[in-house]
């Protein structure tokens, strides 16, 4: 049978608490047993004057951002409107039924004129990190390193094409020492210093929109203005660190100050787990010269087809040189810039080789090989790919680093950004995985009521 409501309730008077009307397990609920939020005021106290009028309370201001990250909202004008009707969210920030909520602009003012020259987002997210450490959930000995985009808030197609000069990356002063020496090895002169200051340049396309994101190429269609979150996680999916660049950095260049400020803030991990894109020579040096294991994919090689592959020359340490299917050696000749060993085989012999077809596509009939000089690095990774323990590290990338990416972008608004520049860029990475990393030690220390 229907019914009808005979009753209309919206204007009766009731006598509560707003205690009363916060289910006992709900979120907010768990966020404020998890952790205690006054840890925030030393760490914004010389942010702000001792004279002039009172403030918005830190803990409120962050705790509304908090709200915003956690839940996943757009915007913090949205926040507050969402704030302004959601009992739960106002008991969270200890506000009363017909308590003022801030205006939505004071956490942007409040960026501009106190924090975006602080470390106190960085400062926020490892004080969170260290409460997960001193419960006892962290494990930090296998790390989880990769990066996702993050689409600019630029249009892309208003750009203007620039000429600017590559990046130096980490590793570049240790690959120049460590060549010349293996030039001098070789009884050949070692470059001199002007010819690896030479400037290299590249031309870019440059948003007119926000200049500091970075013209991305995945495929014809995916083709935009982004941001790269580089992140790392443990074993459990807490975040351990998190680096912000232009969408057209490549990975592989964050890999080692990322994991430098894990064994800075956190601890050394012993293996470090990546994909395909981080199996570098410099990479694997810098993570066994450190005592780390790389943790890295089998790749496919590059090759084109119906020609040997790079592992059919077998490599003879002793000798320093390569042997060719035929037998036929290749000879050291020298050591580029770049830091590749070259070797190269007798024309003469090629020439009459009836696998010629299958080695060398050159005029002169001649092959050459290169090796990196930390190439032996990369030959331990991939024995080391080969043992048990490594296929199960590696086997858990997805339930990790895969996964907080996914999460991230579906439910805390990572997706894109209505942000722009690396500093506030900074300011979502930092602020979206600490929330997340809140989240889950809120839901896993939970005791109920």
């Amino acid at each position: 049978m229907m019914t009808k409501n005979q009753f209309n309730e919206r204007e009766q008077f009731e006598m509560l608490a707003i205690d009363q009307l916060v289910p006992q397990d709900h979120l907010v609920r768990k966020l404020e047993s998890a952790i205690d939020f006054s840890f925030i005021y030393p760490l914004v106290k010389d942010l702000y004057s001792e004279v002039g009028r009172p403030s918005i309370d830190p803990v409120v201001l962050f705790k509304m951002v908090f709200i915003q990250y956690i839940f996943g909202i757009r915007s913090m004008r949205q926040t507050i409107k969402e704030i302004e009707t959601n009992v739960a969210y106002r008991w969270f920030l200890g506000f009363g039924f017909y308590t003022e909520v801030p205006h939505f602009s004071t956490f942007g003012k409040n960026y501009k004129r106190r924090y975006h020259e602080s470390s106190v987002f960085e400062d926020i997210f490892y004080h969170i990190l260290k409460e997960i450490m001193d419960k006892g959930l962290l494990s930090a000995d296998h790390v989880f390193v990769d990066s996702t985009h993050v689409k600019a808030s630029a249009n892309k197609r208003k750009f203007d094409k620039k000429v600017v000069r590559k990046e130096t990356r980490a590793y570049e002063e240790k690959l120049q020492l460590e060549l010349n020496l293996d030039r001098e090895e070789h009884g050949k002169k070692p470059f001199p210093p002007e010819k690896f200051e030479k400037e290299e340049w590249k031309e870019i396309k440059e948003s007119t929109t926000d200049p500091e994101s970075g013209y991305y190429v995945k495929d014809e269609r995916t083709k935009q203005f982004a941001y790269s979150f580089h992140a790392a996680t443990e074993e459990k999916g807490f975040v351990l660190g998190t680096i912000v660049t232009p969408g057209n950095v490549h990975d592989s260049h964050l890999l080692q100050p990322l994991v430098e400020k894990i064994i800075e803030k956190v601890k050394k991990p012993l293996a470090v787990a990546a994909d395909a894109a981080y199996k570098t020579p410099a990479i694997t040096n810098f993570l066994l010269e450190n005592q780390m294991l790389p943790v890295l994919p089998y790749t496919r090689p590059k090759t084109k087809d119906g020609f040997f592959k790079k592992h059919d020359y077998v490599y003879d340490e002793y000798f320093d040189c390569y042997l060719c299917p035929q037998g036929q050696q290749l000879k050291y000749t020298t050591t580029t810039k770049e830091g590749y060993q070259q070797y190269k085989s007798n024309p003469t012999i090629c020439a009459e080789c009836p696998f010629l077809s299958q080695c060398t596509e050159s005029k002169n009939h001649q092959k050459l090989i290169q090796r990196h000089i930390w190439e032996a690095y990369i030959e331990e990774a991939e024995h080391l790919r080969h043992t048990y323990t490594m296929k199960q590290i590696y086997a858990r990338r997805k339930e990790t680093i895969e996964r907080v990416f996914a999460d991230a972008k579906e439910k805390h608004g990572m997706r894109w950004t209505t942000l722009r520049g690396i500093k506030k860029l900074s300011m979502q990475a930092m602020l979206t995985f600490a929330a997340m990393n809140l989240k889950k030690l809120a839901t896993w220390t939970w005791q109920g009521a």
